[in-house]
């Protein structure tokens, strides 16, 4: 039987930024691009599309059977596609769990995060919003064979209540973006974007500078005499005041900073069966690093006169913040959890080793992660940025691009320089796949990170040697990522069922 409600809540429909990703909307009929409170999100790892938007599907879920005055007696989840296939390694049931007792990826706890998963175990029960209503919890079903018509990152959550059964499908569509499934049927969907209103709202304000293509931003820059990240601030303030959008930037790269942080100065051995043993810690030590010191002595610079140093210190940047990512700490998506510490290290770039960065950081940095916005956009709407759907040059690839964009932006670079800049990095993504060993996000993730910063260095640097014109534009790029990843076998998407993930044998 279905459990029938007496009242219906209320639903935000398809205009929103979920649903102009998941392609529920056109992208030509949209008001405005991707905003930065889009791209960057705060969460906790290990993952934005098997961790952060289960949990919030699971919040949701929660929410509405509160809203519809149904208090569960049971509680069923069941993970398809993707989200079966590598869901335990990326942490998803422990996600769905933590959505259920209404915790949400920007503000949960740390030792929520830690503890849930044996309490649930151990007790059966799950506190739905955190005490609301009380319920038991059947173990999570994982069914990687099985994929929805909508998306391959599926989950069906179930509550029953005296032989009365009330279900929700969802899909998590990348970036910690949800679709909401009101049909009764998943094979014959009937979507529309979780958010809530103010966020819906929000992305309904028009911008005074729309634009779809790398093409169409190029032209605006142009005509108004604008930077991109002039054009992006002037999208954003169109919906929000100035201090409101400097706030939050100024948060995104405060976050940031504080993972590096935490990432250099934690040992250990992340969680799961490869065991694998954080190396920030010891390679910080090693390069000279400090916990404190004077604000002239700056702890991170190079310590010693070699002109590679600086690889270094990128790479021991991008390995603290994936370190992090991969032990569920906080951490920003940008543009996914699995490529979270591209930008961080990009950052860490300019202000330990550039003038740009040194005489001006706050503006720098702003400026550098309103270029990325707009890059990020470009590829989330017009491609993908989900493993699970185009591989990992879809996380990786388009994190390169948006931190080559960023710096180029940073250094002065014109609009032209700048898209060139996300160009090369993107081009040089091609055909990356995404083949997490055992499911985890550390191998080959972690390092892959570092890879695609010093890569983005180098595009941002390539680009600002010319003025700008190059052969292949970056919306070519875009589409041909695009292309492949439709062209790639499943089994290089996030399954777990090919390349390193079956060559490389746990100990």
């Amino acid at each position: 039987m279905v459990f029938e409600p007496s009242v219906v809540p209320a639903h935000v429909d398809g205009s929103s930024p979920a649903g102009m990703i998941s392609g529920l909307i056109d992208v030509e009929d949209s008001v405005r691009p991707l905003s930065v409170f889009d791209m960057f999100r705060i969460g906790v790892g290990p993952s934005s599309s098997h961790t952060v938007g289960p949990m919030r599907a699971a919040q949701a879920f929660a929410q509405e059977l509160y809203e519809l005055g149904m208090m569960p007696q049971v509680v069923r989840a069941e993970l398809f596609g993707s989200l079966g296939a590598t869901g335990r390694g990326h942490s998803t049931d422990r996600a769905v769990l933590l959505g259920l007792e209404g915790y949400m990826p920007d503000t949960v706890p740390a030792e929520a995060v830690t503890s849930i998963s044996q309490r649930v175990e151990s007790t059966g029960v799950v506190s739905l919003l955190g005490g609301w209503c009380e319920a038991r919890m059947e173990p999570i079903v994982m069914t990687p064979f099985t994929v929805l018509p909508y998306h391959v990152n599926a989950l069906t959550l179930t509550a029953q209540r005296d032989g009365k059964e009330f279900s929700r499908t969802y899909y998590s569509v990348g970036g910690g973006f949800v679709m909401e499934d009101l049909s009764a049927d998943p094979q014959q969907p009937s979507v529309r974007a979780l958010a809530t209103p103010q966020a819906a709202k929000l992305h309904a304000t028009a911008a005074p500078f729309p634009f779809t293509s790398a093409s169409a931003l190029l032209e605006i820059c142009a005509r108004e005499g604008l930077s991109i990240s002039d054009v992006v601030r002037a999208n954003e303030e169109a919906a929000r005041s100035r201090e409101d959008v400097d706030a939050y930037l100024d948060l995104v790269a405060k976050t940031m900073e504080e993972c590096v942080e935490a990432g250099c100065n934690t040992d250990g051995v992340l969680p799961g069966s490869l065991r694998v043993k954080r190396r920030a810690s010891n390679l910080f030590k090693s390069l000279g690093g400090r916990s404190s010191g004077p604000a002239q002595d700056d702890k991170w610079a190079c310590s010693e006169d070699d002109p590679m140093r600086a690889m270094d210190w990128v790479n021991l940047y991008a390995l603290a913040v994936n370190e992090e990512n991969a032990a569920g700490h906080r951490v920003v998506t940008a543009p996914t959890n699995g490529a979270a510490g591209v930008i961080p290290a990009a950052l860490g770039y300019l202000w330990h080793f550039t003038p740009e960065g040194g005489a001006n950081r706050l503006d720098a940095t702003r400026k550098f992660l309103l270029a990325a916005t707009a890059i990020g956009s470009l590829i989330k709407t017009n491609a993908s940025i989900a493993g699970a759907e185009v591989g990992c040059q879809g996380e990786v690839g388009s994190a390169s691009a948006m931190a080559a964009a960023g710096l180029a932006q940073a250094f002065g670079g014109t609009a032209p320089q700048v898209e060139n800049a996300a160009e090369i990095a993107m081009e040089h993504s091609l055909g990356l796949t995404c083949d997490p060993v055992a499911g985890l996000v550390q191998i080959p993730c972690i390092e892959r990170n570092a890879i695609a910063a010093v890569k983005a260095i180098n595009a941002a640097r390539m680009a600002m040697w010319g003025d700008g014109r190059h052969t292949v534009p970056l919306d070519a790029a875009i589409e041909t990522m695009r292309q492949t990843g439709l062209d790639m076998m499943s089994k290089y998407k996030e399954t777990s069922a090919g390349g390193l993930a079956v060559n490389v044998v746990e100990c």
